[in-house]
């Protein structure tokens, strides 16, 4: 009998943030593809829309007029899907198994730059800095309202990820609720930290005699960087393609060298470094198939500043849904959405191809 081979028999691996399994399937890149097909993306954007509500100076839909900003400006959402307090309170349920729980919260938008026609990949780092700071803005205004308990913030990139308009932007959903995917990984983050203790030469959570799991994983990832996931790493973070990756290039971005919890735990050096490692990401996904890279990006940590569980480790998720090409995704449909998440190429196959990419943008080359 052959001996096994990660990369070509089919295999578990387990994704400890979440406590779920996905099955990798390497073989199975060889298959044909005969389904759906993307159309290419060959509109060339102005770098101003005057029918983009989101570009400096434009009249949104309920009226109210952008100011002519000139480099990230931050607005309550037109259609937030969240509402502020006071609301009605939710009827007595009929049954255990039909319950409502009320929820408030309010939406923002950042607009990361007045451009158009750019993209995170086209920012430079002092742009990108500057965003990192507006996040860390709304970060702690909304995170100290009251009855606020979680921030999110996102940003969906491309028509293929459903984002409705192609002006650079991101949003901030702030809830009365902690959501159900950062809830898991929160509870996930505590019980590692009370059933381990650190290794030795890895950075330490914040009780000293108890690990942190993304300290402990991104340590071992840097230290095993002859494994091949790790995609890039610079003075405090490091860019890989997690060992339990469901999306083909999906990227975990974490700092490697301190516990961090929060963004608003980050020093100056270190939303420099920060803002350096989301160009080189975001270009190098550009730079991969030679497109303008859809994905949704989301980052994880502490739910709000003043919360007093510091078990939260700063973490970035980029979630892309490009497959083969620029028109080939990759689909959770079947298997995936009936018993648990498959890939086929293997999160070491999907890192060598992305560190094979220029750090130069492509339209820049």
């Amino acid at each position: 009998m052959a001996e096994f081979d990660p990369s070509t028999h089919p295999h578990r691996r387990y994704n400890p943030l979440l406590d779920e399994y996905i099955l990798v399937s390497p073989h199975r890149t060889k298959r044909p593809w005969l389904g759906q097909v993307e159309p290419p993306q060959t509109t060339t954007l102005p770098v101003y829309d005057d029918k983009c509500y989101l570009c400096p100076g434009n009249t949104r839909s309920n009226g109210e007029q952008n100011p002519k900003f000139e480099d990230t400006y931050i607005f309550d959402n037109d259609f937030a899907a969240l509402l502020p307090l006071p609301l009605p309170e939710a009827p007595k349920s009929p049954h255990p198994l039909l319950t409502t729980q009320p929820v408030h919260g309010a939406c923002d938008v950042l607009v990361f730059h007045p451009q158009h026609n750019l993209t995170l990949a086209q920012l430079s780092v002092q742009e990108i800095e500057k965003i990192v700071q507006a996040w860390d803005e709304i970060y702690n205004r909304r995170g100290r309202q009251e009855g606020i308990r979680y921030v999110q913030i996102f940003e969906n990139k491309g028509s293929m990820m459903g984002c409705s308009n192609p002006h650079p932007h991101g949003q901030t959903w702030s809830t009365s609720a902690v959501p159900t995917i950062p809830s898991k990984e929160l509870a996930a983050l505590r019980q590692y930290s009370l059933t381990n203790k650190p290794s030795v030469d890895a950075p330490r959570g914040p009780d000293a005699g108890r690990a942190c799991m993304l300290c402990e994983y991104a340590h071992v990832e840097v230290k095993m960087a002859e494994e091949g996931r790790v995609v890039m790493k610079n003075q405090h973070w490091v860019a890989l393609v997690p060992w339990w990756a469901t999306w083909p290039f999906e990227l975990l971005v974490l700092p490697y060298t301190r516990h961090i919890p929060s963004i608003a735990d980050l020093t100056d050096a270190e939303i420099t470094s920060f803002a350096d490692i989301l160009s080189s990401a975001t270009i190098v996904y550009d730079n991969l198939f030679s497109c303008s890279f859809a994905y949704s990006m989301g980052i994880h940590q502490r739910p709000v500043p003043d919360a007093q569980d510091d078990v939260a480790h700063l973490h970035l998720h980029f979630a892309p849904p490009l497959l083969r090409s620029a028109s080939v995704r990759k689909f959770l449909v079947g298997f995936e959405l009936m018993a648990e998440a498959q890939r086929d190429l293997t999160p070491e196959q999907g890192a060598a191809r992305l560190r094979a990419c220029s750090r130069i943008h492509y339209l820049s080359q």
